[in-house]
């Protein structure tokens, strides 16, 4: 930390000068994270990993093309029942597209959010590793109480 001396309403007053500046300056730069552009290029990948155009997803959703490309452009905010459809649509569910999107404004904002299930897991088990967890906590829970019973 430098101090340099600031005059004002000729008084001479010693201000820090450096890191403190510097971070000020970061913060200002940031651009600021519009939900609707994350959610339409979530979409947008997901859509075009599958191969899909926009015409096929929107009849299967049941919403207009047009609609759909202004969503993906970030043009449009959608529902929450528009959402649930176009990924019922992409056969993703919501919460995925959802925490997809909530990773992308993480980094855009910088913050770290640690990841509870590993990716290779969540990729190749998808929902059926919930509900492998569940059943085995259930059955461990019925042991247990089982066995405090005698």
């Amino acid at each position: 930390m430098v101090k340099q001396p600031v005059s004002v309403n000729g008084v001479v007053r010693w201000k820090d000068v450096g890191l403190a500046d510097q971070a000020k300056s970061e913060h200002k730069e940031r651009k600021m994270v519009v939900l609707r552009h994350e959610i339409g290029d979530v979409l947008r990948d997901v859509r075009q990993r599958q191969g899909r155009t926009l015409r096929e997803v929107s009849h299967s959703a049941r919403v207009s093309l047009g609609y759909l490309s202004e969503v993906e452009r970030g043009q449009k905010e959608a529902s929450s029942e528009l959402l649930s459809s176009i990924c019922s649509a992409l056969d993703v569910p919501l919460s995925s597209m959802l925490r997809e999107v909530s990773e992308r404004v993480a980094v855009a904002e910088g913050v770290a959010v640690p990841d509870t299930v590993p990716q290779e897991f969540s990729q190749r088990y998808g929902r059926d590793m919930d509900r492998e967890l569940n059943a085995d906590l259930t059955v461990e829970l019925a042991k247990g109480l089982l066995s405090g019973a005698r």
